[in-house]
């Protein structure tokens, strides 16, 4: 009898045929184990670059999303500005612009009605004592002078000044006179103000508000050589700023200092035309010569300004009036 033939006992039987338990680790082989750290590397990585990718992509787009925003909101300020909040102040302007138009013109046909164009001779009708004498006497005529020559005793000083100042600035002159130059254009308007229009009259603006301020500054001092102390200067403008502008400009080109305006100084200041009216009225009266500037931003002269002998009004285009409305 061979050993196979033999009966197992009990325990030998189950150990040979019971079922053995082997755990996932134990039949995880070693290859396995070595090949899935490197994947999971590489899946880090990619998750990484990724994610990277992402983050570059969202801030290109929110960067993109406020310049888009900015432009925007630029658009509507244009929007607003050009179309919107311009077109009822350019009416505005152009309306004023009209009423001052109609007003002066109105003014000057009034005061062209009351001039004798034409001179009629005055005759003088003989006595009947007279009628034995042979000669009779000849009519006579009284001229009357033109407002364009209300300077023309004192063209010969008026032009000399004015090629003075084409010439290279005294910027160490005494006070009241020019320290600045001036230049051909601003030689020419100066020039029709005094022989043109007799010392009364707009005239178009230089285009910037210091270049109005330099001619007026020139304008003070020729008027000071021909009225020495007995004129004072009147200077219009509505707005505190605009003033400001006008004292700085006159004080530097005339080397004056800040006692030199006021009441009762050689320049007054004024923001309302009926003031200016009144302190003309009261220079007049006390045998004074009142030499009245209005700044180019007014769209408006009060008629009661065209009686006076001398006053200059800059009139702006609507470009410049368009450049001085807007907010700094």
């Amino acid at each position: 009898m061979t050993k196979s033939d033999l009966p197992l006992s009990e325990e030998e039987s189950l150990g040979e045929h019971s079922p053995v338990k082997v755990s996932s680790d134990a039949v995880e082989s070693p290859l396995e184990k070595g090949e899935k750290k490197p994947q999971e590397e590489t899946l880090s990585k990619f998750i990484e670059t990724a994610t990277k990718e992402l983050e570059t992509n969202r801030n290109e787009l929110q960067q993109e999303i406020h310049k888009l925003t900015k432009r925007k909101y630029q658009l509507e300020e244009e929007l607003k500005s050009n179309f919107a909040g311009q077109s009822d102040a350019i009416a505005r302007r152009v309306k004023g612009f009209q009423d001052y138009l109609t007003g002066a013109l109105q003014e000057l046909a009034q005061s062209a009605e009351k001039l004798e164009l034409i001179v009629q001779p005055v005759v003088v009708q003989p006595s009947p004592l007279d009628k034995n004498k042979e000669v009779e006497e000849e009519p006579e005529e009284v001229p009357i002078q033109a407002i364009s020559e209300t300077f023309k005793p004192d063209e010969d000083l008026i032009r000399f000044h004015l090629n003075q100042f084409l010439e290279q600035p005294d910027f160490y002159a005494d006070p009241w006179k020019l320290r600045r130059s001036l230049t051909q254009k601003d030689r020419n308007l100066l020039e029709d103000w005094f022989f043109s229009q007799g010392g009364r009259g707009a005239q178009t603006s230089r285009g910037t508000r210091p270049k109005n301020i330099l001619v007026s500054a020139a304008l003070i001092s020729i008027l000071g050589e021909l009225y020495g102390d007995s004129f004072q200067t009147l200077v219009l403008a509505s707005q505190p700023e605009r003033l400001g502008e006008w004292r700085r400009g006159l004080q530097d080109a005339l080397g004056l200092s800040r006692e030199d305006f006021g009441p009762n100084s050689g320049i007054v200041l004024f923001e309302r035309a009926d003031a200016v009216v009144e302190r003309a009225d009261r220079l007049e009266a006390r045998g004074e010569v009142p030499v009245i500037l209005i700044d180019a931003g007014e769209l408006t002269i009060e008629t009661p300004i065209l009686q006076f002998p001398l006053w200059l009004a800059f009139a702006a285009s609507q470009e410049e009036l368009f450049e001085d409305e807007e907010p700094i």
